[in-house]
């Protein structure tokens, strides 16, 4: 009977829940592969276009990547598939008892989150043409 009076709290504070830095990367995980799999129209859609070697398929491509916020778009999800790739390889780690104590964890997080955004940075680079 004591368990049944025990006092509960009546609402949740998400904003004062203190999630370790690999709390948040398997949350960016989740996000990021909800995202890809929202936004793979759109990414068939482009592939559909840039597969036409024709000149007009050429000026469609080109049209459609040029948009600004098309290329913000494909910056985001570039970045969302390298954090789900990167993160990916981190959980198959962690399912064969790599990296499960807690420094390990946070080192690999931040690892994940550093390699994604430098690995995004690079396509980013390279498909504004800086080299």
């Amino acid at each position: 009977m004591s368990e049944i009076s025990k006092q509960r709290p009546k609402f949740l504070a998400i904003h004062e829940i203190r999630l370790p830095l690999a709390g948040f990367a398997s949350i960016l995980h989740r996000m990021s592969g909800a995202g890809l799999f929202l936004m793979l129209p759109l990414l068939v859609y482009v592939l559909q276009v840039s597969l036409d070697p024709s000149p007009e398929g050429v000026a469609a491509f080109k049209a459609v990547t040029g948009n600004p916020f098309v290329k913000l778009i494909l910056f985001g999800l570039s970045w969302a598939f390298l954090h789900h790739f990167c993160m990916g390889i981190r959980i198959l780690l962690i399912d064969v008892h790599v990296g499960v104590e807690k420094d390990a964890a946070t080192k690999s997080a931040t690892a994940v989150l550093a390699v994604s955004l430098a690995l995004t940075l690079v396509v980013a680079m390279k498909f504004l043409g800086v080299f």
